[in-house]
């Protein structure tokens, strides 16, 4: 599965402005509110925060890919956003987070799930795909971005 074909215009934030974590998870959720529904939506943001309190998604290199699983969904949903200014995640490097991918999935296909964590590490790993992406001003440049990458790094 291509990461891109997770995100589209409505689920892809560009220059967001958050106060926190928690700030930022939320309003990342509520992009997928044209997909699911307001129960689903509060599972997964559940989900997510417990995910968070376990240990940090902040993964280094300004990047966070918070991530959860449950049992309302069917498949993959997936949120990209850039922060207008960085934030205090908690991140493994201890260095705050600009870039963000959330990723969440259906409890019963933990194999798919754990599949394009590792896609999305692979491919956020590119500091020059980073800085690419920190180029982007709208949410149409980061998903033409996201595009051209997968097809270069992935030959999809």
């Amino acid at each position: 599965m291509n990461i891109y074909s997770l995100l589209n215009k409505s689920t892809i934030l560009a220059n967001l402005k958050v106060s926190s974590k928690e700030d930022l998870i939320n309003k990342m959720v509520n992009t997928l509110s044209e997909q699911l529904d307001e129960g689903q939506l509060e599972e997964i943001r559940k989900s997510v925060l417990e995910r968070e309190e376990i240990m940090s998604t902040g993964v280094g290199k300004n990047l966070a890919i918070p991530h959860g699983k449950v049992k309302s969904i069917e498949c993959n949903y997936a949120s990209f956003a850039i922060l207008e200014d960085p934030i205090d995640y908690d991140s493994i490097d201890g260095k705050p987070v600009q870039l963000v991918f959330l990723l969440v999935g259906p409890e019963a296909k933990n194999s798919a799930h754990i599949k394009l964590l590792s896609r999305i590490s692979r491919l956020m790993n590119s500091t020059t795909f980073r800085e690419e992406l920190e180029k982007c001003e709208t949410p149409q440049e980061i998903y033409d971005t996201f595009h051209k990458e997968e097809e270069r790094y992935f030959g999809n």
